[in-house]
């Protein structure tokens, strides 16, 4: 895979053995999706269901910071921590459940980028979640990759869908999180 825009355009990343055979179409999604980002100096990230750190790396090599990949296997998480070394500034690696982490961190994050395999099956939950312990900044986004046959609402909590791309059979789902989130 290679990274497709910003400081570290073109810079190859090694993928985890089994997710080659969708790559080139990965690489015009992330092309697509960050070109509709736009700027992302000074934008916090988070990356969850990381696998290589791509997204995150794509983030990062556009301005984002502070970037934060969640990373369950344990056996692609030496590949993660290899792979971010390349950033521009440290991205920061929790290796378990991106739901986990969901409950447990304080942070808020201006973009979250949620890439879970295929099969998984908790994508509106996983939403609700982000919506409901408030990881996501007022007026923030959270982008979720999934395959078109899966359909998502147009809301999850105070999350409202927004845009919509679609990439031969896969979707990626923009909701942005209300701006009177948090606010009382």
């Amino acid at each position: 895979m290679r990274i497709t825009g910003g400081e570290l355009r073109g810079r190859i990343v090694d993928c985890p053995k089994g997710d080659l055979e969708i790559r080139p179409a990965m690489d015009r999604m992330r092309e697509s999706v960050f070109a509709v980002l736009g700027d992302l100096n000074g934008r916090s990230f988070l990356d969850l269901f990381s696998g290589s750190g791509v997204l995150a790396l794509e983030a990062a090599s556009r301005g984002a910071s502070p970037v934060v990949c969640v990373e369950k296997d344990r056996g692609k998480f030496p590949l993660l921590l290899r792979n971010v070394a390349i950033a521009p500034e440290r991205i920061e690696c929790k290796c378990l459940a991106s739901e986990l982490f969901i409950k447990r961190t304080k942070s808020k994050f201006d973009l979250i980028f949620c890439d879970p395999p295929f099969p998984y099956r908790f994508r509106l939950s996983l939403l609700e979640s982000i919506s409901d312990h408030g990881v996501c900044s007022p007026g923030g986004l959270v982008l979720i990759h999934h395959p078109g046959e899966d359909g998502l609402p147009d809301a999850a909590g105070s999350l409202v869908a927004t845009d919509r791309r679609v990439f031969g059979r896969s979707i990626v789902a923009f909701y942005r999180m209300s701006p009177l989130t948090g606010v009382g």
